[in-house]
C-alpha cells in the first residue's frame, strides 16, 4: 500500500510513520507536512534515508501542491494527521484552526475524488464530544454521543469530521474516523502537559497548572494509537467512527505530581494559574467498538509507558 500521511512530521504522525515502516516492508509512505513549530524533520530521522519514504514540505490548504502529489504519486490511501491542535492557541487565533482543520480536510477529500484515491482516514479527537461531569466516573463517550465541542480547536475538528462523513454519504468515498484520548510518548511538543512538566521540572522552573488541576484526561500511549489506526485502515467499515482509548483516567494534578516524584523534584514547583476559558472537565472515550469489531486493545501499561516517556525526554531535552 502507498500511503499519503499528512502532518507526518508532528508528534503522532511521525510515530505512525515509524510504526508502519517498521511493521510493513512493502509499505510506501509520502509525508506532506508544512513544518510549523509543532513539526520537525528530526522526528522523521529514522525514515528519511529509506527508499520507501518521501517527504514533501507543503500545506494541505495549498490545493496545487496537494493535487500535484496525488497526480504524481497516486496514493492508495490518505491518513490525515495535519491539524492545528493546541487549545490555547485556538482561543487566540481561531481562524488558523478553521482554515487548516476544515478547509485542509476538504481539499484532501476533493483530491481523493479527483485522482481516484479510494481510502481516507481522518484523525480526530475525543474533544469533539465536549466534556463529562467530574463526579461521573462511570460515564464515557460512545461513538454516537452528540458532538458538543467547547473550543475553536475542537469545533474545527468536529466540523472536519462532519465533512469527512458527508463524502461517504454523498460520494461513496471509503472514509473512517478515529477519535482518540490524550496521547503521550516520544517527540511530543513541549507545549503539551507531560513534556512541559518534564522540561520545567528538569530546569527547576514553575509548572503551570490550570485551576486546581482537577480536570481529568484519558491517556493512551502514542504507539497503541498507531496500532489502532493501522487496524482501522485495514479492517474498519466505511463511514464508521471508532473511539480509541486505554481507560487511563488521571487528574492533571496527580499526573504532574507523579512526574515530579519520578524526577526527584518537589511539588513546590507546581504553580496554579487562572483556568483556561471553557476548560473541559473530563474526557473519557469508550473503545469497546474498536475492541469488539476489530480486535484491538491497548497494550502499554500506563505507568511503564509514562516512565519510558520521562526517560526519553531526560535524554533528549
Amino acid at each position: 500500500m502507498k500511503l499519503l500521511v499528512t502532518g507526518g512530521a508532528g508528534f503522532i504522525g511521525s510515530n505512525f510513520i515509524s510504526y508502519m515502516l517498521s511493521v510493513y516492508n512493502d509499505c510506501e509512505i509520502i509525508c506532506l507536512d508544512k513544518l510549523t513549530y509543532a513539526g520537525s524533520l528530526d522526528n522523521l530521522s529514522d525514515a528519511l534515508d529509506r527508499t520507501n519514504f518521501k517527504f514533501v514540505k507543503g500545506d494541505i490548504c495549498d490545493k496545487e501542491t496537494v493535487c500535484d502529489i496525488f497526480d504524481r504519486e497516486h496514493p492508495d490511501a490518505v491518513v490525515n494527521f495535519a491539524a492545528e491542535s493546541h487549545v490555547d492557541r485556538s482561543i487566540e487565533s481561531p481562524d488558523v484552526f478553521i482554515k487548516t482543520n476544515i478547509l485542509g480536510a476538504g481539499i484532501l477529500l476533493d483530491a481523493c475524488l479527483g485522482f481516484g484515491c479510494t481510502r481516507f482516514h481522518q484523525i480526530s479527537t475525543d474533544e469533539v464530544y465536549g466534556d463529562l461531569p467530574l463526579d461521573c466516573a462511570d460515564l464515557s463517550f460512545s461513538e454516537d454521543y452528540p458532538l458538543h465541542p467547547s473550543s475553536p480547536y475542537s469545533s474545527s475538528k468536529a466540523g472536519a469530521d462532519l465533512l469527512v462523513l458527508s463524502y461517504y454519504k454523498t460520494y461513496g468515498l471509503n472514509v473512517t474516523i478515529s477519535r482518540c484520548g490524550n496521547n503521550y510518548g516520544f517527540h511530543q511538543h513541549t507545549e503539551k502537559l507531560i513534556p512541559k512538566t518534564i522540561e520545567n521540572a528538569l530546569r527547576d522552573k514553575p509548572i503551570p497548572i490550570y485551576g486546581a488541576g482537577l480536570n481529568v484526561r484519558d491517556w493512551i500511549h502514542v504507539l497503541d494509537h498507531c496500532r489502532a489506526i493501522d487496524v482501522i485502515l485495514k479492517k474498519g467499515r466505511a463511514g464508521e467512527v471508532y473511539n480509541v482509548g486505554a481507560r487511563n483516567r488521571v487528574r492533571n494534578i496527580d499526573l504532574v505530581k507523579y512526574i515530579l516524584k519520578e524526577l526527584g523534584k518537589s511539588d513546590s514547583l507546581i504553580n496554579f494559574v487562572t483556568d483556561r476559558k471553557g476548560h473541559d472537565r473530563l474526557y473519557a472515550v469508550d473503545p469497546g467498538k474498536l475492541e469488539r469489531e476489530l480486535s484491538w486493545k491497548a497494550e502499554i501499561e500506563f505507568e511503564q509507558g509514562l516512565r519510558d516517556t520521562i526517560e526519553w525526554y531526560v535524554q533528549h531535552l
